[in-house]
């Protein structure tokens, strides 16, 4: 029995390791990482078979990743895999810490299909950390090609697999897809090799991102095999196959990509087949030069030729994750706190929102966050005050009409009644007057003005100490709508100055800062909203109470002429 009691619970032990997190972080010397996950399944991206050696582009910017905590050169910057103990190669094609936007491309070992769990860790934030010995050199044995154009303007663009050189230099954009992207001015770019050619039938796959202002010339041409635009209908041909479809529109970036093999020539556009077309029975090998772009003006981005046929799944996630389609990738900016609790401990939208805010909006939100608490203690005093002068108010009001003698109604208790307050007033100048007394003359019209008059100066006073305050509520109803858009547009013309200087559009960059900076109007609204109900609410109360202030003025004075006044 002993023994079967110890491997019982020998397996409840082990089965407690293996449920539990095989992590929790990489390297405690690393104060932030980002956590990336690509969703494979039809709600992202769909695949049906595991992709091995992709290579795709990581995009940090302020809404995923925090420069302020990393090396200001990106030397601390590292990628680990779902296990969070593997080191993946990678490579920063950009890291600008001023503009806080970063391009780190990453090797993926394997891409699960159908799953929500492909995860990938970007690791920072260690001041001791040297920098990591990269290469663009990350891509499969099967490919043969790859021009990401992250060189110098003006220069050759250089191949990052094998070095191999552009025949003549090329001018950039700053503002590409994924960093800087070559520009396409009517003449070709060409890259010559042997290693970019392909015998008969194949297997060969091209695939390119271009952007174009004009619609008529040769997307990319090598030997036989060519595909070309024809006011913006696609054609691609090898020998005597001929597969046409799918349109590419001006001036919008577009991934084309064109694969030989299996028998058959297919073309597709932004990840999806546009044509196919057999190749017949003695197709050309391919072979010779690559030229993109000829008679083509507008951008080229991210050129990759390989010997394989690369399936549709291939390319449809290399179009997504180059293109940074939402669906397929998630990037979430964690610390180590944030991080204990597991998949649970990823911080919610409006904590990324959070930590987007400027200083300017900082500033906007905390003096909204002091007007809020002025406004939710002044309806709260004023809700307070109306409520036991209403009950006050009740119970003398009942007093003075049950007693018989207008002189002698008892105000024991009532410290909060408004017409108590008047009652007392009024006896005070009918004290003055030494009215009730034995051989006194009755109260003639004007003294009875008189004491009508010194009534009213404190039913204006008590008005007065009704409504005090109440202005401040007036003031986050009409401010705090407008402090907040003030605070909106200045973090959005920042957002934008910012893009503007680092050339980047990509709505990763931008979404955040956006996002962060309409907090600054819904915080404004989140303090107009609650003080328009309090003012209405306080202010039909305090208008009831006036009133009853005001018919009781009229109702004393009546009963104090009908019983000491002149006949």
């Amino acid at each position: 029995m002993n023994a079967v009691r110890k491997v019982v619970c020998l397996f409840a032990l082990l089965s407690t390791l293996a449920a539990a997190p095989a992590h929790a972080w990489w390297n405690a010397e690393f104060k932030q990482r980002t956590r990336v996950t690509l969703n494979t399944t039809d709600k992202g991206v769909q695949t049906q078979e595991a992709l091995a050696g992709t290579v795709i582009p990581i995009r940090l910017h302020s809404g995923n990743f925090d420069f302020i905590a990393a090396k200001a050169d990106g030397s601390d910057l590292r990628v680990v895999a779902a296990d969070d103990k593997t080191p993946l190669k990678f490579w920063v094609e950009r890291f600008d810490s001023t503009n806080e936007l970063g391009v780190v491309w990453v090797q993926l070992p394997n891409v699960a299909p159908g799953t929500d769990k492909n995860t990938v860790y970007v690791y920072a934030g260690h001041d001791q950390a040297g920098a990591e010995a990269t290469s663009p050199k990350l891509f499969d044995t099967a490919t043969r090609l790859v021009v990401g154009f992250a060189g110098k303007s003006g220069e050759p663009a250089t191949d990052g697999v094998g070095g191999t050189a552009s025949t003549a230099p090329v001018s950039l954009e700053n503002n590409g897809l994924i960093g800087a992207a070559g520009v396409l001015q009517g003449q070709a770019l060409t890259w010559s090799g042997d290693t970019l050619k392909s015998a008969a039938p194949g297997p060969h796959s091209v695939s390119l991102w271009i952007k174009p202002a004009s619609l008529q010339g040769t997307v990319f041409e090598q030997g036989p095999l060519k595909l070309v635009m024809e006011g913006g209908a696609l054609r691609a041909t090898l020998g005597s196959a001929n597969a046409a479809g799918g349109n590419v529109p001006a001036s919008a970036w577009t991934h084309l990509a064109v694969t030989v093999g299996a028998g058959k020539l297919t073309l597709y556009v932004q990840g999806n087949q546009a044509a196919q077309a057999d190749l017949g029975n003695t197709p050309p090998a391919i072979g010779g030069p690559l030229s993109v772009g000829a008679g083509l003006t507008g951008q080229v981005d991210q050129i990759e030729v390989a010997d394989t046929v690369r399936s549709a799944d291939w390319i449809r996630f290399a179009q997504a994750a180059q293109g940074a389609e939402a669906r397929l990738m998630l990037a979430v900016a964690q610390t180590q706190d944030s991080a204990e609790g597991g998949e649970g401990g990823e911080p919610g939208h409006f904590a990324i929102l959070v930590d987007n805010l400027t200083t300017d909006a900082w500033v906007v939100i905390v003096i909204l966050a002091v007007m809020f608490a002025i406004a939710a203690w002044v309806m709260y005093d004023k809700a307070v005050l109306v409520g036991r002068a209403d009950k006050d108010n009740r119970r003398f009001l009942s007093a003075f009409r049950d007693s018989r003698d207008v002189l002698d109604v008892p105000v024991q208790g009532m410290a909060h009644s408004q017409l108590a307050r008047l009652y007392l007033a009024g006896m005070r100048e009918l004290h003055k007057r030494d009215v009730g007394k034995p051989g006194v003359a009755p109260l003639s019209g004007p003294s009875l003005n008189a004491v009508r008059a010194a009534i009213d100066a404190d039913l204006v006073r008590e008005g007065h100490s009704l409504n005090s305050r109440i202005v401040l509520l007036t003031i986050a109803i009409s401010g705090g709508p407008f402090l907040g858009l003030l605070g909106t547009v200045v973090g959005v013309m920042i957002t934008f100055a910012a893009i503007a200087a680092a050339g980047d559009v990509n709505v990763n960059a931008i979404a955040p800062g956006i996002a962060a900076a309409l907090l600054a109007t819904v915080a404004g609204l989140a303090v107009a909203i609650p003080a328009l109900f309090g003012y209405n609410y306080l202010a039909s109360r305090i208008k009831s109470i006036s009133a009853d202030m005001s018919i009781f003025v009229d109702e004393f004075v009546t009963r104090v002429a009908e019983r000491h006044g002149a006949r």
